[in-house]
């Protein structure tokens, strides 16, 4: 058994540029590369495998294989897959936007589910921002005039970023990524979103592009809440860590290598997702052998997989699994 390489599938969102190309490496012939879906069994796009006998397979067939060993006991008593991994890049504003959660997805959009995310800051601009909730508590009503009037921007919230930080998303938050920002996104595998605001702009069909008012002023949390911000790293003896995220969906840790950290035998808990965010590494399993990791790699091993170690002279990189709830 091996960690398994992925290839992300792409998407070319208008707001999108071009440094998962030019700076991760990532192989694709859009001329924009907005997202990487690195972690991904959602039908929009799904990942594969690029390495072992497994080569060729997407992600999603070669869980189906062996569901409820490769994925583990957390994420077994999902009905599908229940994490999507992505890299954003933000070369222009996103719109502002809202995602419903689970009940009011699957009542409302054919059974989809709702979407709880995390961001992680890989890289920002200076000055970079993300809208996130409302800056004071509006009834129903209001939110909606703020929307139909063209004055939603006085009431979201901004709220300055810097790399590295981290940010919890709770399905019914107002929220939007600023222009500047190559983002991390841990999230539901969900691909609901309800635009609110998009700055008038157009698609590629020269038309302004969809709002969703009626669905987002039914979600959207209209209460002022401060954003949620991950805490400072705990140094261990060859690397730092601490977790980001942990909701029933996926709990999540950054980890910053400048020696190695080694990892028990799984033992059918949860499988893992590593997303290499900066720096080189070496993952080293059975006993020896060695896969090189560098910027923007994406691996996945299952529930079953054994020991192994990650050594570096200086990495960071995200891990991600779905862990039983009792």
């Amino acid at each position: 058994m091996e960690p398994l390489k992925l290839k992300p599938a792409f998407q070319d969102y208008i707001w999108g540029g071009t440094r998962l190309r030019d700076e991760f490496g990532k192989d694709c012939d859009f001329e924009r590369v907005a997202e990487s879906w690195e972690l991904s069994c959602h039908p929009a796009g799904l990942a594969v495998i690029v390495n072992s006998v497994n080569k060729g397979l997407t992600l999603k067939e070669y869980l189906e294989q062996d569901w409820s060993a490769r994925v583990g006991e957390g994420a077994a008593s999902f009905s599908t897959f229940p994490v999507l991994v992505k890299l954003i890049d933000a070369a222009q504003d996103l719109s502002i936007q809202v995602h419903p959660d689970d009940r009011y997805a699957r009542e409302n959009e054919n059974g989809e589910n709702g979407k709880t995310e995390c961001w992680y800051v890989v890289d920002c601009e200076e000055g970079a921002a993300i809208a996130y909730g409302l800056n004071r508590e509006l009834t129903k009503e209001e939110f909606r005039a703020h929307i139909t009037k063209g004055t939603l921007l006085d009431v979201v919230r901004l709220v300055p970023v810097h790399k590295g930080d981290v940010f919890f998303i709770e399905a019914g938050t107002l929220h939007a990524i600023g222009a500047g920002m190559l983002i991390a996104e841990i999230q539901q595998n969900s691909n609901i979103t309800y635009r609110v605001f998009d700055y008038n702009r157009v698609g590629t069909d020269g038309k302004p592009r969809a709002l969703h008012i009626d669905k987002a002023v039914d979600v959207t949390k209209t209460w002022a809440a401060p954003p949620r911000m991950k805490r400072p790293p705990i140094q261990q003896s060859g690397y730092a860590s601490v977790v980001i995220a942990d909701c029933p969906y996926f709990t999540s840790w950054e980890y910053q290598v400048d020696e190695q950290v080694n990892f028990p035998a799984s033992e059918g808990v949860s499988y893992t997702h590593i997303l290499v965010t900066d720096g080189e590494a070496a993952l080293i399993y059975d006993d020896g052998v060695v896969m090189p990791l560098s910027r923007g790699d994406s691996v996945f091993m299952p529930a079953n997989f054994g020991a192994y170690t990650v050594r570096s002279s200086g990495c960071t990189f995200l891990m991600t699994r779905t862990l039983p709830r009792h």
